[in-house]
């Protein structure tokens, strides 16, 4: 077997350096670019937080405000504001971007201001953000019955009405605030008129609003996937089995 001389080696160990190199001062000069002429072309555009390639030629994506998704050409002269489908895949990109941006780690949630309802031996594990007002939350309340070796962490997260905000205290002063929840949402029953400090409402609106949860339902994993709306059971039961912290 012969080897490649020595002087062929650092040849192509330049050579691949020099093209590296290349490709990174040209991605450089392209976010340079997008940034320059759309700060100075849009004065009131926000601050950019990242500028990104994206699996489409000559389509980059502009991160702005944290999680907020835009898309420009190289020039910045286009801007556009929507969804990127990969229609081969079938996969919505843009919502796959924005979901892991928004990702929140599970150890991270306040459970402080949550109420914990056990099913079976618990060993999986769910966060919830729910308005008891919330029609789509009463119908996952209702799959979530179905499912059994559950944990699953309950935050009142009143944003529809002051009725909302309303029963939210409610159940939150009550003295099984897991009976009373489930009572309301899954039978009709008013929440027992109480009172106590249930600020952990306001501090579970507050804590949304900053982590851009914007409806109810919307579920966290153990390993930080976060899935908006009421899914049906048998989603439920694989995103249980499939999320590993």
């Amino acid at each position: 077997m012969t080897h490649p001389a020595p002087h062929h080696r650092i040849a192509t160990a330049l050579l691949t350096l020099t093209l590296g190199l290349a490709l990174h001062t040209g991605a450089a000069a392209q976010e340079a670019t997008i940034r320059k002429n759309l700060s100075e072309r849009l004065p009131n555009f926000p601050s950019i937080d990242e500028v990104s390639k994206t699996p489409m030629p000559g389509l980059f994506e502009v991160r702005v405000n944290g999680a907020d998704v835009l898309y420009t050409d190289a020039e910045g002269n286009y801007l556009i504001q929507g969804m990127l489908i990969d229609t081969r895949a079938k996969v919505n990109l843009t919502e796959e971007r924005v979901e892991k941006l928004s990702a929140v780690p599970f150890k991270d949630l306040p459970f402080k201001d949550a109420f914990t309802i056990v099913k079976g031996n618990g060993k999986r594990k769910l966060a919830v953000f729910e308005d008891p007002n919330c029609g789509y939350c009463k119908k996952f309340e209702r799959d979530l019955a179905k499912i059994d070796n559950v944990t699953v962490h309950v935050f009142l997260y009143p944003i529809l009405s002051k009725d909302s905000a309303d029963k939210s205290k409610a159940i939150w002063c009550a003295k099984d605030k897991g009976k009373a929840f489930t009572d309301w949402m899954l039978k009709d029953i008013q929440p027992p008129a109480a009172s106590c400090d249930a600020s952990a409402v306001d501090r579970n609106v507050e804590f949304g609003k900053k982590n851009r949860i914007t409806g109810t339902p919307t579920l966290f994993f153990v390993d930080g996937s976060r899935v908006p709306g009421a899914i049906p059971t048998e989603r439920i039961e694989k995103l249980l089995s499939d999320a590993k912290p």
